[in-house]
């Protein structure tokens, strides 16, 4: 019974929980500043695709849901950009040369990899010495009352949504893969807040 809710449900239930107000201003604040080659970790249904600018001629979008990546080959992209789909986990080597990536994005990501520091290792390997990684991430609260909270739900949470963890700390992952967070932004979106709070920026390699 879990696998059907995990193939025919979960991803309608992402894909719907996605579609609010915030998350597209937050798409629409970061996404047009990909260029070049980019690298989107975690495509999704692809709710990031309609805001992606002409500077963008290629888009890498791994997603190992094969329901998620049907739902993302329909969305509207503009006629430049061709969108290549990767059957894959984060974790898995990455079909691309080395240092052959401008941009790589993720939003909602970090949360629901199963081993995030070996798929920034991968980012990391495919990131051009000038690239730059674009992350817009929930994760873990400053506030310790927040963070506890988060710490009790993140078990059963994580059973009902594909693995999302609660009470990871982003930008501590970033840095400990190596790169360097040039920019970035935190606090609470609207909504509960063992759920909201939020990591925004770039990082590039050291």
């Amino acid at each position: 019974m879990m696998g059907l809710y995990a193939k025919y449900c979960l991803p309608r239930l992402i894909d719907l929980a996605m579609k609010n107000k915030e998350t597209a201003r937050l798409r629409a604040a970061w996404i047009p500043q990909a260029r070049g080659e980019v690298l989107e970790i975690g495509i999704g249904s692809g709710l990031n695709l309609p805001f992606y600018s002409a500077d963008v001629p290629h888009i890498y979008g791994v997603e190992p849901s094969a329901e998620l990546r049907q739902m993302a080959s329909k969305k509207t992209v503009p006629a430049s950009i061709h969108v290549e789909l990767l059957p894959q986990s984060a974790e898995e080597p990455l079909p691309l040369p080395e240092a052959s990536i401008d941009t790589i994005v993720t939003t909602w990501t970090l949360c629901s990899i199963a081993d995030p520091s070996k798929a920034l290792q991968q980012m990391s390997r495919a990131l051009k010495k000038n690239g730059r990684l674009i992350f817009v991430e929930h994760g873990s609260s400053p506030d310790p009352g927040v963070a506890r909270w988060q710490d009790r739900l993140t078990p059963a949470w994580k059973h009902m949504t594909g693995g999302c963890h609660l009470n990871r700390k982003i930008d501590s992952l970033l840095r400990a893969a190596g790169l360097r967070i040039t920019e970035l932004t935190t606090g609470y979106l609207p909504g509960p807040r063992p759920m909201t709070y939020t990591y925004q920026g770039f990082a590039e390699k050291t």
